[in-house]
């Protein structure tokens, strides 16, 4: 019991600095170590105290940032309780295809880091763009009593076999808002970057750098791929550039680790090499370095690339990557502004959003090398 004694002590002088106004709305707390050294506790207790007045919404998290006061505390009329009641507006979930790497802490991050200030909590799924995950993702958030949904879709390019679960949330009168990109079956409401606009600038750079035999490298069972892609083939009419054979390699979500540098592979050994590479995202783009640099090849000298993203991947080798850029944190602070003004019945809620990308110039592309 002496453990549950300090845990609740813990959980009390922190509720006590946010009522009497010590710590005040979004400001951040002390950290673990501090508060282990002022009260006198493990971090193991702390942890626990940390984390339910989390669940509770005292407080909320922001990824590498710390843990703050959150603003949602409010004084029922007529309370004459010595702490306030926490308005918890109710529970939304978050689906998205991956949840751990590349891009998705980041859309995540501005999910959470808006929703837990409105007081609101969230229920996370991940599909790893499985058909049958996102089934049963769709399952648990319906069992779940969720007050509105934010999804990303599961090979957005393809016939979704799970269209009756939307269609029961429309009915449930649960509002939804797909990220990234939307189920043509359905024309939701959605937050999607101009993808095609996206593959063009990014095919359009490298023209203008004089190169004629650029390939594109697209993953066509989501939507995503299949624009940038069309943006790709837009951007070679308009500048009235010669087709010619394998210059798009396409590949589905199982086959993404080993087609599209198989491909790559036999065309490098080939006579007739390419001069610049657009790929599908930066992801792509530094496996794309490493068999270049394989074969012997200089970027940009021999050859330039173009990623998608400006995730953290763009700088993250000796080889700083051009790429086009994607409004990560942006998008998930507008998704969550959106799935509250229409569960609040705010605005407009069939509206959706269209970023138009830009390109990030930095030194993996260069002049054709004649």
């Amino acid at each position: 019991m002496a453990h549950m004694t300090k845990y609740n002590m813990v959980k009390e002088k922190i509720k006590g600095w946010i009522t009497s106004g010590q710590v005040k709305p979004g400001e951040k707390i002390y950290s673990e170590n501090e508060l282990m050294k002022l009260l006198g506790v493990s971090r193991h207790t702390i942890r626990q105290a940390i984390g339910d007045l989390v669940h509770e919404g005292w407080l909320y998290r922001e990824q590498g940032a710390g843990t703050f006061c959150s603003n949602q505390i409010i004084e029922l009329p007529g309370s004459s309780s010595a702490f306030p009641t926490i308005k918890n507006n109710g529970n939304i979930g978050v689906i998205t295809t991956y949840i751990s790497d590349y891009i998705f802490p980041s859309i995540i991050k501005g999910i959470e880091s808006y929703l837990t200030t409105k007081g609101y909590s969230l229920t996370f799924a991940c599909t790893d763009n499985d058909m049958d995950k996102e089934k049963q993702c769709l399952q648990t958030m319906l069992s779940s009593n969720i007050n509105g949904l934010i999804v990303e879709p599961t090979q957005s390019s393809n016939y979704n076999p799970n269209i009756n679960y939307y269609l029961e949330l429309e009915q449930n009168q649960i509002p939804y808002l797909m990220i990234n990109q939307f189920y043509s079956q359905l024309t939701p409401p959605h937050i999607v970057v101009n993808d095609e606009h996206g593959g063009y600038i990014a095919t359009e750079h490298l023209i203008k750098l004089g190169h004629k035999k650029i390939i594109g490298l697209f993953k066509t069972d989501d939507l995503q791929g299949v624009n940038r892609m069309k943006g790709f083939i837009r951007a070679y009419k308009e500048f009235n550039l010669p087709f010619f054979p394998e210059m798009v390699i396409t590949y589905s979500t199982d086959e993404q680790n080993s087609t599209p540098l198989k491909q790559l592979e036999s065309i490098l050994s080939s006579r007739q090499k390419p001069t610049a590479i657009v790929c599908y995202n930066d992801q792509l783009a530094i496996e794309v370095i490493n068999v270049l640099k394989y074969h012997s090849l200089s970027i940009p000298e021999d050859i330039s690339i173009v990623g998608y993203d400006d995730s953290f991947l763009a700088q993250a080798t000796d080889i700083k990557l051009t790429t086009v850029a994607h409004p990560k944190t942006e998008m998930g602070i507008d998704a969550a502004k959106w799935i509250i003004d229409a569960i609040e019945k705010r605005g407009n809620p069939s509206s959706s959003i269209v970023y138009q990308p830009e390109l990030v110039i930095r030194n993996s592309s260069g002049p054709y090398a004649k």
